[in-house]
């Protein structure tokens, strides 16, 4: 990992619309510091990184990296849901819009859901007030339905499956929503619902 550069320091301060002397306020230091920084003819102390995030209001990955992430998604509609499953020990990292997740010291790549097809059918009953959910998928330790998760607009029920267990599992009817199975072989698939 590089360091801070002095032109992310200068892109951060002007896109936050602060002065060089009103940042060197904050972070109690002088205004030629900032200026030394920027024209990358000195670097910030490490000790004071985490203030100069903070007054940039950034993330220290942002600040080292320069790149700035920019939350597009104000809305947090659970029905934008990403799953990240690490394909290790096989934890679920479930997030509203993208994120960059690790997990057994490797980057999680976002699943891409495909469409059900023929060997990832699944059956939707209505009972009462609930969806009965069933598929006829192999479940050995070998190919198996890791969850099955319901998502609308403003819920998310995941429920776990292991190997040698039936799929058959219910949820609390909430509305229209989308249906996710997740196969340890074959990945992530959706239905309407």
């Amino acid at each position: 990992m590089s360091y801070i550069t002095g032109n992310t320091i200068r892109t951060l301060r002007e896109k936050k619309g602060i002065t060089q002397k009103e940042l060197a306020e904050i972070i109690s230091v002088s205004d030629k510091t900032v200026s030394k920084w920027e024209t990358n003819k000195g670097l910030p102390d490490i000790g004071i990184i985490e203030e100069l995030a903070k007054a940039l209001k950034v993330s220290l990955a942002e600040l080292f990296t320069g790149d700035l992430k920019i939350n597009e998604n104000v809305s947090g509609n659970m029905k934008k849901i990403q799953f990240y499953v690490c394909p290790i020990c096989g934890n679920v990292i479930t997030a509203v819009g993208e994120g960059h997740f690790s997990c057994c010291g490797i980057t999680l790549p976002k699943q891409e859901p495909e469409s059900i097809d023929e060997e990832h059918s699944v059956f939707v009953e209505t009972v009462d007030d609930e969806y009965s959910i069933t598929m006829q998928h192999s479940m050995s330790k070998e190919h198996y339905v890791s969850f099955i998760a319901y998502i609308t607009s403003g819920s998310v029920e995941m429920i776990k499956l292991y190997p040698e267990q039936d799929v058959s599992v219910r949820f609390r009817k909430k509305g229209h929503g989308i249906l996710y199975v997740y196969c340890n072989r074959h990945g992530l698939f959706r239905k309407n619902i």
